[in-house]
């Protein structure tokens, strides 16, 4: 996976298929990130830089189950790739 803004509009594209609602908001959120389940929003920190947003969004689909009948194929196929990924932990970490 590389990180890139195209992967990052992928990933938002997941969300926008969703009964979620992603928001990129100023705050002081010490994960990067919150659900506000009641109400279905997301909310990122916008301040994050690339990769912690792509991240995040990867933490949060992993997190979050969602209805993926609404979701195009290609939607799908990316879904069940970011939450089937193994995480890769520095070596003397595992």
């Amino acid at each position: 996976m590389k990180v890139t803004t195209h992967y990052l509009h992928k990933l938002e594209e997941l969300f926008a298929e969703s009964d979620y609602i992603l928001r990129y908001e100023k705050g002081s959120f010490k994960s990067g990130w919150c659900v506000l389940n009641d109400t279905k929003v997301i909310l990122v920190n916008a301040f994050y830089p690339l990769e912690g947003k792509v991240n995040s969004l990867i933490e949060i689909l992993r997190s979050v189950k969602l209805d993926t009948q609404k979701f195009s194929d290609k939607s799908k196929k990316l879904y069940y790739e970011v939450t089937q990924l193994e995480i890769e932990l520095p070596k003397g970490k595992e």
